[in-house]
């Protein structure tokens, strides 16, 4: 099949060719998969539900977007303005991971308790479901991830 005139050049040179965004979507993908090779060290199952989820080692949020900023930085130049803004982005979604969404996971895991210690009281049926706890991350998390995603862009710049 032949693509029509001029899709094919932007098909060659567009998002399929961008590296930078390759390089972000790879480090979002191996950190979710360190999770589970965690979760397997730790509690001898697989669990490919982890796949999917929020929180844990490593922070795949600050995985994705240092992996961004460090491509960028490798594409762009480090005093590029492009480079500025993606590490702007990556700092704000790292607070984020540590502050705001940390805070809601704790308040989570303080009414699920409050929730267990009043079942008896709750009539069957009317006890709402566990809310999610493992939102945010700790500083560790979220230094690991970054840590991973720069390591991401180094090889994806180096290597490829």
């Amino acid at each position: 099949m032949k693509l029509p005139s001029g899709l094919a050049e932007k098909w060659d040179t567009g998002l399929v060719q961008n590296q930078v965004f390759w390089t972000a979507v790879a480090a979002n993908v191996v950190a979710q998969a360190v999770k589970i090779l965690i979760d397997y060290a730790l509690y001898r199952r697989w669990d490919l539900k982890r796949l999917l989820d929020t929180g844990g080692m490593p922070s795949t949020h600050s995985a994705t977007v240092s992996a961004l900023a460090v491509s960028v930085a490798f594409a762009e130049g480090w005093d590029s303005p492009l480079f500025a803004v993606a590490a702007i982005f990556a700092l704000v979604v790292m607070y984020d991971a540590t502050g705001i969404r940390r805070h809601a996971g704790q308040q989570a895991e303080l009414l699920n308790q409050l929730v267990r210690e009043l079942q008896d009281v709750l009539q069957k049926g009317l006890a709402p479901g566990p809310l999610k706890e493992l939102l945010g991350h700790s500083y560790l998390e979220v230094l690991v991830g970054a840590l991973l995603g720069a390591f991401v862009a180094w090889a994806s710049f180096r290597f490829f």
